[in-house]
């Protein structure tokens, strides 16, 4: 969600969008990505980036952690960093690398991949719509 590019400085793609264009796209036999330039500076919210996507049963979004949809916060106790639940109401469970004494919400050992797929699936109901995709 920073300044990142997926293009390479020197290809045709780059020189384009240098150049100005708005839209380049690039493909090969496996894959394709098209790139967006915001020209206006303004960065596009989550629900405008969630329209560009094909339909998909689970989004897992990095960043935008200042709009309205659910999160799972990540917290490192080496970080130093305050956690953010206490202000978000839209943070759904906490991940963390230590006890989180009080924390009204689930908090899930950060290295417990299971736990941490138990909790997604369960939380966006994704058994239930398997089970319906079954029937």
């Amino acid at each position: 969600h920073h300044g990142f590019d997926v293009d390479q400085p020197g290809k045709d793609s780059y020189r384009h969008r240098e150049a100005g264009a708005t839209e380049v796209l690039v493909a090969s036999q496996k894959r394709w990505a098209l790139m967006h330039e915001h020209r206006s500076g303004e960065e596009p919210t989550a629900a405008q980036m969630m329209a560009q996507m094909t339909p998909v049963d689970l989004l897992i979004v990095e960043g935008f952690k200042r709009e309205g949809h659910d999160k799972i916060e990540i917290h490192r106790r080496e970080t130093g960093k305050p956690l953010i639940y206490p202000d978000d109401s839209h943070v759904v469970a906490v991940l963390s690398d230590e006890p989180l004494a009080g924390c009204p919400l689930p908090v899930i050992d950060i290295d417990d991949v299971a736990a941490v797929a138990d909790f997604i699936v369960a939380h966006c109901g994704l058994q239930a719509r398997a089970a319906a995709k079954a029937l």
